[in-house]
């Protein structure tokens, strides 16, 4: 069943629509770290708009097609990669923002940037770099802490404050029946939650993002990937929708993606904050169980990682380690990754690579693609017994 939009919201969406709203972030207010002539917003390219093309030419967005959202080994066009994961994000993001006045600009660079720290092989991925990188040094790995390091060192691309921010505290994997922004005041305070957060302080993990833009893109995350995991696992013949249970929301992507966007906007217009009635949230809370139990957690799944990508990690994270100590110039490490970063043309203050080894190994890791590790593994490790099997067209 589809969801509609009362005639009383409707009636206010056309008011904002013609008025504008007082509670969208205004573009004047963005920050930068730094002030650069050629970062200046102008009539044709606002603060954001100009976050937008720094994050669509950066050298990682390209990554994103080959790097999995859910499926790993799988030769099929038709599942999502992460690449359409951000456009499904971006897309639900800018509806909901449109219809309660916000900056579509800044939701549009926070949902485009959201991801491009993510790891090979989806979260399975993203564990497993967080467990060998905590391991050596006390610290964590997150994807969207590492998002922000793309973003902000790895590629010193000088975004505003707000869009980092968003970007950071977009984690869609923690849902709240409520979103009220949490405001930050300047990039000394951002820069100490950053240090915190890959401490693993619980008391910033949970962070709200400072602007309702970001706010919308962290709910929007979840939407985009909630009906859609399951669509793409009916596809596969992993799990049949049918097995799904029927709630408020729906049980498949579509009225998945209609019901939330619609109840989202009756219960945040003209409100500082965004949320959803508590019959949906715990209909939500109740269908993102049962995907972790049915598809995220399958035995299937678990065996692979355990058994065959977890030590592939290691043996890999390991070798790079140790090339970095040696300085072993031929070392992949160096010829493909710190070599290719100094060669773009970035202003930094100092020749990347200069960083603490593990920081650099996960650097590395954490930007390749899935295909892309393999073909390192097998290259680095020519009699390895471990193997990964991609599914094609025709199995």
């Amino acid at each position: 069943m589809y969801d509609s939009v009362s005639k009383s919201t409707l009636s206010a969406i056309k008011r904002i629509a013609a008025q504008g709203s007082d509670l969208a972030f205004a573009d004047a207010h963005a920050i930068r770290k730094y002030y650069k002539p050629f970062d200046a917003p102008t009539a044709i390219r606002s603060n954001f708009i100009r976050d937008v093309d720094k994050i669509l030419y950066c050298p990682y967005f390209s990554r994103y097609q080959d790097k999995t959202q859910v499926f790993s080994l799988y030769k099929n066009d038709d599942i999502t990669r992460r690449w359409l994961h951000v456009q499904l994000v971006a897309e639900t993001a800018r509806t909901i923002g449109k219809a309660l006045g916000l900056n579509l600009e800044l939701i549009h660079a926070i949902a485009l940037g959201h991801d491009i720290g993510h790891t090979p092989f989806g979260h399975a991925g993203e564990r497993l770099l967080d467990k060998l990188y905590n391991e050596r040094t006390g610290k964590h790995f997150y994807h969207n802490l590492n998002s922000v390091r793309v973003l902000k060192d790895i590629f010193p691309l000088n975004l505003t404050l707000q869009t980092l921010d968003g970007v950071l505290c977009h984690n869609g994997e923690t849902e709240s029946p409520v979103y009220e922004p949490e405001p930050i005041n300047d990039f000394c305070e951002f820069e100490r939650i950053l240090d915190l957060y890959e401490a693993g302080d619980r008391s910033v993990l949970s962070k709200q993002p400072a602007t309702l833009e970001g706010c919308v893109v962290k709910i929007a995350d979840i939407i985009a990937y909630l009906g859609k995991d399951r669509q793409d696992a009916a596809k596969l013949s992993s799990v049949k929708e049918k097995h799904f249970f029927v709630t408020e929301i729906g049980s498949f992507n579509a009225e998945i993606i209609n019901n939330l966007t619609i109840n989202i906007i009756e219960n945040s217009i003209n409100k500082p904050y965004i949320k959803m009635s508590d019959e949906y949230f715990d209909a939500l809370s109740i269908a993102k169980k049962e995907n972790y139990n049915l598809i995220y957690r399958s035995p299937e799944k678990t065996r692979i990682i355990n058994e065959t990508l977890e030590p592939m990690f290691k043996k890999v994270y390991e070798k790079f380690y140790k090339d970095l100590l040696e300085g072993d110039r031929s070392s992949l490490i160096f010829t493909h990754h710190i070599n290719y970063l100094n060669s773009q043309k970035l202003k930094r203050e100092t020749p990347y690579g200069k960083e603490e080894p593990n920081k650099i190994v996960a650097d590395y890791l954490s930007s390749m693609t899935d295909d892309y590790f393999y073909d390192v593994y097998k290259k680095c490790f020519k009699n390895s017994e471990y193997k990964l099997e991609y599914k094609g067209y025709f199995d």
